[in-house]
């Protein structure tokens, strides 16, 4: 564990801590009378964010690992069945947390969005889908970047060019990309009101002629490249390197946060584990940018 890890978690948990102080609402429910939790509501936000960012996808191993090596920030620890318990119900406290840390950077007010969506297999064998509790939501989907069919979720996500997320959604598989966007849309319209002038820049799956007039009435001006047998579209030349700072935010949740190895079995467990990614990349970005630290391709800078 290196000091830079260890400042992180401690901001973490600091920030975390005074949020619970100021709002008791925000934490998950338990009831009154009962034994006390061992391990408070803050130190188990920064525990499942560290277990993200330190790559551990089992449970089990990342509890071994920090009994070995973290006994000066979490004094007292749970076991797996626990944890497991807890980190289901705090999926909601691991958002707030997460929407609070991002409205306190200084790319919160970026005037550029980019919107994308990524596979999240749940999945692999005809067995396990038949039997899977995400049956239901989980659906077979095609991922052209891999070229192949997966069952499972999609994560959309609209994020800043620094890769900061501002709203995400997971869906079934087939889940229509511009829909899911409005809806996303709809259900913050302080964030866009907030914003006139606002650019978006999606891929070549975010067209229509509806769908872009549903955004240009709300302010938004929307960038993607030329699809095949259209007129060329302004900004053609700017889409290679911008879809190159996209790909570089799906491969941190890929490649780095180990979206695709995140071992969910139910509904409340997938966004569980999907919030604790999201939770990471959000937190290195805000501890980063109140460090004067770079913020773009920012997990890199608390490499263990």
């Amino acid at each position: 564990m290196t000091n830079n890890l260890d400042t992180l978690a401690t901001a973490l948990y600091a920030t975390t801590d005074d949020l619970l102080k100021e709002r008791p609402d925000l934490a998950p429910w338990r009831p009154a009378v009962g034994i006390a939790p061992q391990i408070t509501d803050a130190e188990l936000v920064t525990l499942a964010m560290m277990q993200a960012l330190l790559g551990f996808t089992s449970e089990a191993r990342w509890l071994r690992h920090a009994r070995a090596h973290l006994r000066h920030l979490f004094p007292y620890l749970p076991q797996q069945p626990g944890y497991n318990k807890r980190l289901r119900k705090a999926a909601e406290l691991l958002r707030r947390v997460n929407r609070i840390l991002a409205t306190s950077t200084s790319v919160w007010s970026d005037s550029v969005w980019i919107v994308d969506s990524t596979p999240v297999e749940c999945g692999r064998s005809r067995e396990t889908v038949k039997r899977s509790d995400l049956a239901g939501w989980a659906q077979y989907g095609y991922c052209a970047s891999h070229s192949r069919f997966f069952w499972g979720l999609r994560l959309h996500l609209i994020c800043t060019l620094q890769g900061l997320p501002v709203v995400f959604a997971l869906t079934g598989a087939k889940a229509d990309e511009r829909e899911t966007l409005l809806d996303l849309l709809a259900a913050e319209p302080h964030l866009v009101a907030a914003r006139p002038g606002q650019t978006l820049i999606g891929d070549k799956n975010y067209f229509g002629r509806d769908f872009e007039h549903e955004l240009t009435q709300q302010g938004i001006q929307l960038l993607r490249p030329t699809r095949k047998g259209e007129r060329q579209r302004p900004g053609g030349s700017l889409f290679k390197p911008l879809r190159q700072v996209i790909e570089s935010i799906n491969e941190t949740f890929k490649g780095q946060l180990d979206l695709e190895q995140h071992r969910g079995r139910t509904p409340r467990g997938v966004i569980a584990r999907v919030m604790q990614r999201i939770l990471a990349l959000t937190t290195v970005i805000w501890h980063n940018d109140r460090t004067g630290q770079a913020t773009l391709r920012s997990l890199t800078s608390c490499d263990h």
